[in-house]
């Protein structure tokens, strides 16, 4: 593999072939090599947790809304914080809908 360092020694670029950013070899079983290529697993792998998580809480809003729909709670039931944080993820959600709605193609001058 050959790798392109940092001012500070550290890999920042790998690559199989030799490039012109990537010149110094380093045999695939270097320890310092198998350390960069795990920690950009590792930084793969909380990426796509956060995105799960980012799923997740619109899961819980929807759920939060269906059992207030079907009166099993009442909004005021639940504790103030989680009241504050549903009403601007309202809020928030209703600007983010009415913006999509601003400059579609429906309107007039939009694209034909």
């Amino acid at each position: 593999m050959y790798i392109k360092r940092a001012d500070d020694g550290r890999i920042e670029l790998v690559s199989r072939e030799a490039t012109p950013d990537c010149r110094e070899f380093l045999a695939a079983d270097s320890p310092e090599l198998l350390a960069f290529l795990s920690e950009g697993e590792v930084k793969s792998g909380q990426a796509h947790f956060q995105a799960s998580d980012l799923a997740f809480v619109r899961v819980l809003e929807d759920v939060i809304e269906l059992l207030m729909d079907k009166g099993v709670i009442s909004f005021t039931e639940l504790p103030e914080a989680a009241q504050q944080k549903v009403m601007e993820r309202q809020t928030l959600r209703r600007r983010l809908s009415g913006l999509s709605l601003v400059g579609s193609d429906d309107e007039e001058g939009g694209v034909i």
